[in-house]
């Protein structure tokens, strides 16, 4: 029996399936969720297409949505298919409209409340911002080719001359691509940006070109230490100060907080989601160390506060750095650690690479390595302040008995 809009109204206070004929039924959920279904058998299956919620689609409307079924079976054609095809094909459509910058944007609004390291969070739109953006932000992401994508990393040399950063470019566009395949906005293809099996052979290695980071020679540490403590401290001076005493990384320096740092033990401990290593890492603090977050307020959970609050910029330290020296780097600190620790002491290798939290060894040396080597890494973090503390120190040797292992 065909129905009515009055047998509807009646109809849509009981759960149940109601046919119209010719495959058109009214399915009802409860009275605010009800909707149309075509039902059909092909090659012998059978099966359902949605038409649409009754709130939308009268009756009208659905009896010509199933009429419009049913001639697309009779020219041999599943309907269900055809509104698939349908829908990719304005998939397809909507993809050519939406841009690069658009879906990175997408994609980090999706993802950045899940990173742990805050430097990274913070560069990852600014660096598509200065290298990405200018070149194939506005681009439909669709449109997003090997072509340009070496023309992201070739211009101005940028491979070349910014590897370091250049290879994290390539990474996130690398990413935001994926995120786009994902979400329906790039279809078929492999990824441009992809590295193994592609790039890898169209680009120079990293490991070919990589320049190491501009260091300050030691001898000249104690000099350049005394002209920054002549300078007014700042949150971005001391935590300066503070990175050279402890060979510590920026991004370990800037998220410090208070409650990392013991004063009566003289211990920094650094969480392992916040160690390159994801391991948690233990910094002996110097004297020198000690008095200098002696001198610093404690109003805040980060021991370097930015002018706005919450952890210090990475560019604050560098800022500083180029006030007082233009040719160096604030990383290349830990360059010079090392080589003064190397040269100029006779500490073993394995304890200065501890100072700098590197993994040493494989995986099953280091398992089966109990030791942090605390005790003596303080010892040489200490020789280091007292290093630190001298104007002029070319030509000194720290004259420090090589201790049994």
């Amino acid at each position: 029996m065909k129905l009515t809009v009055k047998k509807i109204e009646a109809l849509r206070k009981k759960r149940g399936r109601y046919g119209d004929g010719h495959g058109l039924v009214l399915k009802v959920v409860n009275p605010n969720n009800a909707s149309w279904v075509f039902c059909y058998q092909r090659n012998g299956r059978p099966r359902a297409m949605g038409l649409g919620p009754l709130h939308t689609i009268g009756l009208g409307e659905a009896r010509d949505l199933a009429y419009a079924a049913r001639r697309l079976l009779f020219a041999g054609i599943d309907p269900l298919e055809a509104k698939r095809a349908e829908r990719d094909r304005r998939r397809i459509e909507e993809a050519k409209n939406i841009t690069f910058r658009q879906v990175a944007e997408l994609y980090y609004a999706a993802h950045a409340d899940s990173w742990t390291n805050a430097k990274h969070r913070s560069q990852f739109l600014s660096s598509l911002h200065a290298y990405a953006f200018p070149l194939i932000g506005s681009i439909s992401v669709s449109a997003v080719d090997e072509a340009l994508v070496l023309k992201v990393l070739n211009t101005n040399n940028f491979w070349k001359e910014k590897n370091s950063t250049a290879r994290r470019v390539r990474n996130r566009i690398a990413s935001v691509l994926d995120f786009a395949a994902a979400s329906g906005y790039r279809i078929g293809g492999s990824n441009p940006a992809r590295w193994e099996g592609h790039l890898e052979h169209l680009l120079a290695k990293p490991g070919k070109i990589v320049k190491h980071l501009a260091a300050l020679p030691h001898s000249e540490v104690g000099a350049f230490m005394s002209s920054l403590r002549a300078l007014p401290q700042t949150s971005a001076s001391a935590a300066l100060e503070f990175l050279i005493l402890t060979a510590a990384r920026t991004g370990e320096v800037i998220g410090a907080t208070w409650d990392e740092i013991d004063l009566e033990a003289r211990v920094w401990v650094i969480p392992a989601k916040r160690m390159k290593a994801k391991q948690e890492h233990r910094v002996p603090l110097s004297n020198a160390a000690i008095a200098l977050l002696k001198s610093l307020p404690r109003e805040e959970p980060h021991i370097f506060v930015g002018p706005r609050g919450g952890s210090l910029n990475g560019m604050a330290m560098f800022r500083v750095l180029r006030a007082l020296r233009a040719d160096v780097t604030v990383h290349g600190f830990r360059s010079s650690f090392s080589t003064w620790a190397s040269e100029s002491t006779n500490f073993q290798p394995l304890v200065i690479e501890q100072c700098l939290s590197h993994n040493v060894g494989s995986a099953v040396e280091r398992a089966y390595r109990r030791s942090d080597l605390f005790d003596k890494r303080r010892k040489l973090m200490s020789a280091w302040a007292a290093h630190c503390e001298a104007p002029t120190t070319v030509g000194a040797v720290i004259p420090i008995r090589r201790e049994r292992s």
